[in-house]
């Protein structure tokens, strides 16, 4: 099979997800800088695009990881306001570097990792997160632990309640994070997703439940432009089976969600237009936009 970018047939994919393998260097140099903003409009097209058909405004998430800080500030220069990192380290060190930025919305997209031994570091690794003030969603949590600890963590100061996109696990890949998807009621009715979701609304107010997130297999996203991808009918479909049992109870009053829908976070580079297709309410670019990620 042909990579992706080379059997679609539309134009800009194939530009902004080739282009940027050839780059060779991050430095701030004014090509390097053209390169960027060049595959970034390039993204935008294809992701205006994919977007005709929903009811709802997407949103676009640049996703820099291990890229330097100006990259994503000449991104905020040209309009791009949604950003996320995998590490919260780097998070924190651009959430402060880049501080003048006061419309920048921060997306924790990654996992910290449990080591034995390691907890108290990583649970102040958490509570600094919480620290950033213009941290707009957290899109990985797995556990009603963390959930605690995000939730006693945040700040007097916030004024409204930090968002937390559940990962679900939808290709079953050991490798992956992520909780085990639902397809009924009475399956999810005692899964590990539908009671952290009622933990979170229940007994976390400076948290805000408001969607789901996955990262499917590389086998369905490059099948993407053939045929729908099963890694987001199967985020869909679990959507759908937790918003009819959170409807169903009273108690909850729609205190989840947005306009009493849960968000679906699905594609990134490589299908984040069929991701779009699908319904995607976020989509999640990193190497189409800022190159491949260097390794430290």
């Amino acid at each position: 099979m042909l990579p992706r970018a080379i059997f679609r047939s539309q134009a800009p994919s194939i530009l902004y997800k080739t282009r940027m393998a050839s780059t060779t260097s991050d430095k701030a140099t004014p090509e390097r800088r053209v390169e960027l903003l060049q595959n970034l409009a390039e993204t935008r097209i294809c992701f205006a695009e994919a977007s005709k058909s929903l009811s709802h405004a997407p949103t676009l998430i640049a996703v820099s990881k291990t890229k330097p800080a100006w990259m994503t500030r000449a991104c905020y220069e040209e309009g791009q306001m949604d950003f996320g990192e995998n590490s919260d380290i780097d998070l924190v060190n651009k959430a402060k570097k880049l501080a003048d930025l006061e419309s920048l919305r921060w997306h924790f997209i990654g996992v910290m990792k449990k080591t034995e031994g390691d907890d108290f570091r990583r649970q102040a690794r958490m509570r600094e997160l919480t620290t950033v003030s213009n941290l707009h969603a957290i899109q990985s949590l797995t556990s009603i632990e963390d959930a605690n600890i995000y939730n006693n963590a945040i700040p007097a100061g916030r004024k409204i309640p930090l968002n937390m996109l559940l990962q679900v696990n939808t290709s079953g890949e050991v490798q992956k994070s992520g909780l085990q998807y639902v397809d009924t009621e009475t399956e999810a009715s005692d899964s590990p997703l539908f009671k952290l979701a009622c933990h979170i609304i229940e007994h976390c107010p400076k948290l805000h439940f408001q969607g789901l997130m996955t990262i499917g297999s590389q086998t369905e996203s490059l099948a993407s432009s053939e045929r729908p991808n099963q890694d987001f009918e199967t985020l869909k479909k679990t959507r759908d089976v937790l918003e009819e049992m959170l409807r169903s109870n009273p108690v909850f009053n729609r205190r989840w969600g947005d306009d009493g829908k849960l968000l679906l976070s699905m594609g990134m580079t490589a299908d984040f237009e069929a991701g779009l297709r699908a319904g995607s309410h976020i989509v999640r670019v990193g190497t189409g936009i800022f190159g491949a990620r260097r390794m430290k």
